[in-house]
């Protein structure tokens, strides 16, 4: 494997970091900050495992105490509302109600992503994979979950028909929930 020049690693972190704030400040927009923008993507994302607010609290690299915060806030504002567990009825799912919905449509990181898609192909790619390392690496080095689809988890396991279960879980997966956010995720061999 080769190893950036201490140049190149120098200018990525630089152009990360201004990548970072300029996002940051797009994200006050609409009455929210970008923590509330973060929670509503999040929520759309995850899946039915990962829509708690500890999952919430892991994602945003948080305390559970800050992510409560931007909970009550976006509950507050209509956006998203907690569903008691009918199996235990002291843990709650995070929903997104369908105003949030609609305010995440007008997301203002849409912006990043019109930007991103004017790469060309083949550096999309190789930028998304190194970029997706880079952050793997430093959630390694903070101690925080790692987080991922369920499409390329360890834990995804292909069955004969075509279709998948979570090995974690043994449950179905549809082939919409492979491509959402989870919080058991486990980089591996697998990818279907």
């Amino acid at each position: 494997m080769a190893v950036l020049n201490k140049m190149h690693s120098a200018r990525i972190s630089d152009l990360l970091d201004r990548i970072g704030r300029a996002t940051h400040c797009l994200q006050f927009a609409d009455g929210l900050n970008p923590a509330q923008w973060e929670t509503l993507r999040y929520l759309a994302r995850a899946n039915r495992y990962s829509r708690t607010p500890t999952a919430l609290a892991d994602y945003l690299g948080t305390t559970k105490g800050t992510a409560s915060q931007t909970v009550r806030a976006l509950e507050s504002k209509g956006y998203i509302q907690r569903v008691k567990r009918t199996c235990d009825r002291r843990s709650v799912w995070l929903e997104l109600t369908e105003t949030g919905q609609t305010v995440l449509a007008r997301d203002p990181m849409a912006r990043l992503e019109y930007a991103a898609s004017a790469l060309p192909p083949d550096l999309g790619g190789v930028l998304a994979d190194g970029l997706s390392s880079l952050l793997r690496g430093l959630k390694s080095d903070c101690g925080g979950r790692e987080f991922g689809v369920c499409a390329q988890c360890g834990h995804l396991d292909p069955t004969a028909d075509g279709e998948a279960r979570c090995g974690l879980t043994g449950d179905s997966l549809a082939s919409e929930d492979r491509t959402q956010i989870c919080v058991e995720f486990r980089a591996g061999p697998t990818g279907a």
